[in-house]
């Protein structure tokens, strides 16, 4: 509760505004009646339907109606309270009450400039800037353990999911709003496998809250307007393409937005884990995968069985989110080599590293050969987009054809765009490595 200046300093003021825990006229004991007594009416009063899912009317008027009862509260103890103590506890109570407390302040509309909220096992907040590769501390937002986890309840409760001993590690969603139309994905760990242990260990990644256009990219440096025009001709031809790249690169992003280049007639069905790539046209389908429900007959939904389910859905272009497993791999792959044009994302530094990598998993989850792994790739996969961070910013360090026909058994690359290492960090270059004709290069792929 809010602190009267004098007080442990763990109160609502700590967590969300020090500076307004001063000149208090009543102490936290007072403040933990007002604030039971305003929470008991306000259930009363309102279905509890309505308090987890309210629409915009309804928030209004319900918080409203909290902003007069806490001042008819603190009267009614016979308590002196300031306009600040009134308007920051309202508030607060309105957060808890209809929406995700401390989250609250780091999610839109309050703030539509971050892409990454961590919340460390000893309450240690950080946040990532949009456009950022680096984590930010925010010292002022210390919230305490009961309000973590109530938090993560109100998150996890309507998905029917539990964080518990038997249940230690998480998957969810972050719910889309009006105000967060994109979501987001939740990981969180229970507080028994992450020490100090005083909470929960949760990391939130938040979609974008509008689709991602290719203008997008170009405002960020992250290509040449060259590079995205030849993109935007390689997509509309329908290439197969792969995009890599290192963590936090960009890479869905960048899929997101050349996603735009398909043909508008085009039926696309994108398998995701969880869905996160939001293409603006109608006639998008998605999969989604979903893990096995712990002590239940209820069976998992891999990406591959989307792979696999999305091949009898007749689409014109299919999208992998990721490949993050052999056997999700081997679905698509297998599906592109016999014709159908689609795209998707993976987790390598460079273009060799990517088809070590692939033939690693591919070998790992499904028992594949080298020598049986690398011709599928090679036949699968048209065109890699690799991904980097440069001085801090992300770039697409080369765009390359893969040759079909193997050197010595191992896949080699034509270059066609590679990024210019010794350019400046304000001026970045990329150099065209080679000219290719896409319509001759198309019947050669096709």
């Amino acid at each position: 509760m809010f602190t009267n200046g004098t007080g442990n300093g763990k109160g609502l003021s700590s967590l969300y505004d020090p500076a307004q825990a001063t000149g208090r006229a009543h102490d936290d004991a007072l403040q933990d009646a007002v604030v039971n007594e305003v929470i008991d009416q306000v259930n009363r009063e309102f279905p509890v339907e309505v308090l987890r899912s309210p629409s915009e009317a309804d928030r209004q008027r319900i918080q409203e109606r909290i902003n007069l009862l806490v001042g008819i509260a603190f009267r009614r103890n016979n308590a002196y309270s300031s306009y600040h103590t009134d308007t920051a506890l309202a508030a607060e109570l309105g957060r808890r009450l209809m929406g995700l407390g401390f989250l609250d302040l780091l999610l839109p509309p309050a703030r539509i400039d971050l892409s990454e909220i961590c919340i460390y096992s000893s309450g240690l907040v950080q946040v990532m800037k949009k456009n950022s590769v680096r984590w930010e501390t925010l010292p002022d937002l210390k919230p305490d353990p009961g309000e973590i986890n109530r938090v993560l309840d109100r998150l996890l409760g309507p998905q029917n999911k539990s964080l518990n001993e038997a249940n230690p590690s998480i998957n969810a969603k972050l719910p889309v709003t009006q105000h967060n139309p994109g979501g987001g994905r939740v990981k969180a760990l229970h507080p028994v496998i992450v020490p100090p242990g005083l909470n929960p260990s949760i990391n939130i990644r938040l979609f974008e809250q509008k689709p991602v256009l290719p203008e997008w990219i170009l405002e960020r440096g992250m290509m040449s307007t060259e590079m995205m025009d030849w993109l935007e001709l390689v997509m509309e031809e329908g290439y197969r393409i792969l995009i890599t790249g290192g963590t936090r690169t960009g890479k869905t992003t960048l899929l997101s937005a050349l996603c735009n280049f398909l043909p508008p007639a085009w039926r696309i069905v994108k398998i995701e884990d969880p869905e996160e790539i939001w293409i603006d046209r109608p006639t998008v389908q998605t999969v989604e995968a979903r893990p096995a429900a712990i002590g239940t007959e209820i069976q998992s939904y891999t990406l591959a069985n989307g792979v696999d389910d999305a091949m009898r859905m007749s689409p014109d272009y299919l999208i992998l989110g990721e490949v993050r497993d052999g056997q999700a791999g081997l679905s698509l792959f297998r599906a592109m080599m016999t014709g159908h044009s689609g795209a998707s994302t993976f987790h390598a530094d460079s273009p060799l590293e990517a088809v070590r990598r692939l033939t690693t998993v591919l070998g790992a989850d499904t028992g594949m050969r080298p020598s049986d792994s690398i011709p599928l790739i090679a036949e699968a996969v048209d065109l890699l987009v690799q991904i980097g961070i440069r001085h801090e910013v992300r770039r697409v360090t080369e765009i390359a054809l893969i040759d079909k026909d193997l050197k010595d058994g191992d896949i080699t690359f034509d270059p066609v765009y590679r990024f210019d290492e010794q350019s400046p960090e304000r001026k970045p270059r990329w150099e065209q490595v080679d000219d290719l004709d896409l319509g001759n290069q198309a019947e050669t792929i096709q």
